[in-house]
């Protein structure tokens, strides 16, 4: 008996998280420039040193040709993709 006292307070607490309500946070809707890209579009075709990553005021993401990339979403950081010379090929949000 005394041992099924024991268990009976950790099943109660595994059991409290299904009984709570979840909120699951929904995206805004997606503006095409959220994180400026607009103004980067001229750096293609150039060498990915001409960008001053400092000078950006969102958050920047600089991806080599096949690098692992996180699939977040997010609308204010700006991507830089470059090939393997370090040619910039693509800027976009996301």
């Amino acid at each position: 008996m005394l041992r099924k006292l024991k268990v009976l307070p950790i099943v109660a607490l595994l059991a409290l998280p299904g009984c709570l309500e979840q909120q699951v946070a929904t995206p805004g809707p997606l503006k095409l420039d959220d994180c400026g890209a607009a103004g980067y579009g001229g750096l293609v075709g150039t060498p990915l040193s001409r960008l001053d990553v400092s000078a950006v005021k969102s958050p920047v993401r600089v991806l080599a040709p096949g690098s692992v990339m996180t699939m977040d979403l997010r609308h204010d950081r700006l991507n830089i993709e470059h090939d393997k010379r370090g040619t910039i090929t693509r800027v976009y949000c996301g």
